[in-house]
């Protein structure tokens, strides 16, 4: 996927009774980020009345959670930014339409909103929605729809042309912020002068306006590997990037959510990055499975890909934020590797250990 320059339109994101919990991180991840939409209005009136920013990072963006979409309409309305696109924010386990979401949809197309959704049920197929968008004159974009069988790369070993250095971002379970610190990790090296681009691997990452990447639980297997390699490529190519940050999908390990492989063996990373939620007990989802501990997942990456794990990136949830520097410590001791987190302490120091990384293999950044 690519993605041409500047805002497509302007967005309201559903995400009634999920912005709380992680089945909104659709949501999280476009109010943190999004170059495709200006996002406007989060609707969930559970915590109606809050900053969006506020609730998610404990700072204050400027996007209200309102209470329907009706209400956030009015809102855009006010700010003299009248809403175009109604974007679907949730992100349940097995990415199906929720019941109560139908009643959304109708609203958002019968008041001429493009609806753009990252679920596996695909809008423009539904035979309610897809003659009433027609009607209406507005778009269903389904993000997780599958391109045609004839567009889709067979991988092909044409990655090892790519001069760029290249790091992954894997997690040790599914939702665990892998997309937010691959972001931030672009961003601290662009601030250090350097050409960086993400590779996205998901829905949210489109959203958001990643110019280069694929949705990967949208492919047939036998495509996966081959489409990673020509993002990755295609990307290198296009940009002269001097970095590539490959964003990764669930975990190794996690039992419905295996994401990783792929991206190990045909994004061929030169290193790893390892996002982790230290109050985490159980796999997201799955009450009984426990989490690998973290020295077997860095051992098992380690072991697959040949490539060393250079850094663990951790997810404050469920921790007291003063304490945050004292587990980032105890795991860095622990483990041998970087250790921080980037949402509440920026990821500059991640940023010059990737930079150290790649002038120990010749490449200077």
């Amino acid at each position: 996927m690519t993605r041409p320059g500047g805002p497509e339109g302007n967005a309201v994101v559903y995400a009634e009774g999920a912005f709380r919990s992680l089945q909104g991180k659709t949501a999280h991840g476009l109010v943190r980020r999004s170059e495709r939409y200006r996002v406007l209005a989060v609707v969930d009136s559970t915590c109606a009345g809050e900053d969006a920013g506020a609730l998610l990072d404990g700072r204050p963006c400027g996007i209200p959670v309102l209470a329907s979409l009706a209400e956030a309409l009015v809102h855009a309305r006010t700010r003299g930014a009248p809403a175009t696109h109604f974007v679907i924010g949730l992100a349940p386990d097995g990415g199906r339409l929720p019941a109560h979401a139908r009643a959304a949809v109708r609203e958002a197309i019968r008041a001429g909103l493009h609806v753009v959704s990252g679920l596996h049920d695909f809008l423009s197929e539904d035979p309610e929605f897809s003659p009433l968008a027609r009607e209406h004159g507005v778009r269903l974009t389904d993000v997780r729809k599958p391109p045609p069988r004839e567009r889709l790369h067979f991988f092909e070993g044409k990655i090892e042309q790519v001069t760029a250095f290249r790091v992954a971002v894997l997690g040790t379970d599914s939702a665990v912020g892998k997309r937010t610190t691959a972001w931030l990790l672009v961003d601290a090296l662009r601030a250090r002068g350097l050409k960086a681009e993400l590779i996205g691997t998901g829905q949210t990452a489109w959203m958001q306006g990643a110019r280069y990447g694929i949705v990967l639980d949208a492919l047939v297997n036998d495509f996966v590997a081959g489409e990673i390699e020509h993002a990755v490529w295609t990307a290198w190519r296009e940009t002269g990037a001097d970095v590539l940050v490959l964003e990764g999908q669930g975990s190794l390990m996690n039992p419905a959510y295996p994401g990783g492989f792929e991206l190990l063996a045909a994004g061929r990373p030169h290193a790893v990055v390892l996002q982790h939620a230290p109050a985490r007990r159980e796999y997201d989802g799955f009450p009984g499975y426990p989490i690998h501990p973290l020295e077997r997942q860095i051992e098992a990456i380690e072991l697959v890909s040949g490539r060393p794990v250079i850094a663990v990136t951790i997810h404050h949830e469920n921790l007291p934020r003063e304490r945050v520097p004292e587990i980032c410590r105890e795991i860095e001791a622990r483990t041998g590797r970087l250790t921080l987190d980037p949402l509440l302490q920026g990821a500059e120091r991640l940023a010059g250990c990737l930079a150290e990384r790649a002038a120990t293999r010749g490449v200077s950044l």
